[in-house]
């Protein structure tokens, strides 16, 4: 069995060999690697959180994240990247959240792309993180292996500290009777449906990178379904509380104000 070892990371030689496993996990050249060594310098010697997770020696995965807003409070997790499969990825975060309640931290925050079932998999279900804004196109247009040249939308997500880890990775959320769909997958497509439901699903495709690669205008068509519904409900004060199934947010509608409610007229 292999030994995973995760360290804080402080020397050029080791924040090259970071950039270059981000090179190859987001499918890029070196030289445009979505972080180089030079700004994880600089990070690392302002005090900010730069690890990587060692298996027997050899580099599998590492993790960037600098102080946020609230100062004092908030660790911004801007990218985790780790060899797939062997749980390394959760290692590095929970290193992660350790590092930052010893600094006395209350939550870390992350944006990740809403439509890739497997990450909001593992940020709701697996970390227990959640939702709070749908930030449209939020880095452009980004042309990697991941992303394939279509908009960048994200959702910021945020984990309390203060609240223990799953148990086990496991955040299930038994699905209410009433929910409904507002986004349904039919053969491959997104579906678009209208309700009035205080609980509403939001369906994923099986797999938007392959699809991107494979029928842009299918991926396109997910892309705005889920940011007119999850973004939409997220403006309007809606919280996502579960992950159905690996494959469907569970959204939870705001509750009507009095503001909101019908009047009785006199007239």
């Amino acid at each position: 069995m292999s030994r995973l070892d995760i360290r804080a990371l402080h020397t050029v030689e080791e924040f090259e060999t970071v950039s270059h496993l981000y090179a190859g996990i987001w499918g890029t050249e070196p030289s445009t690697a979505p972080v180089s060594a030079e700004v994880m310098r600089a990070l690392a010697h302002a005090g900010n959180y730069v690890a990587g997770a060692y298996e027997d020696g050899r580099l599998t995965g590492a993790s960037v994240a600098f102080f946020g807003e609230p100062a004092g409070a908030t660790l911004h997790s801007h990218i985790t990247g780790a060899v797939m499969g062997r749980g390394i990825g959760l290692a590095l975060k929970l290193h992660q959240r350790q590092w930052a309640m010893d600094r006395g931290l209350k939550r870390i925050t992350w944006t990740y792309d809403p439509l890739i079932r497997r990450n909001a998999h593992f940020n709701l279900t697996k970390l227990g993180a959640r939702p709070e804004e749908y930030l449209e196109s939020f880095y452009g247009a980004m042309d990697d292996a991941i992303n394939g040249g279509d908009e960048s939308d994200r959702v910021l997500a945020a984990w309390d500290l203060s609240a223990p880890p799953p148990v086990s990775g496991n955040a299930y959320t038994p699905l209410p009777a009433d929910a409904a769909h507002a986004v349904r997958d039919d053969r491959g497509r997104p579906e678009l449906r209208s309700t009035d439901a205080e609980f509403i699903l939001i369906d994923l495709p099986d797999d938007i990178e392959a699809l991107r690669r494979t029928d842009a205008a299918a991926a396109r068509a997910w892309r705005v379904a889920v940011r007119q519904t999850l973004g939409g409900l997220l403006a309007e004060g809606a919280r996502v509380v579960g992950f159905h199934d690996r494959r469907s947010y569970v959204v939870r509608r705001a509750p009507a104000t009095p503001a909101d409610l019908p009047t009785g007229s006199n007239q």
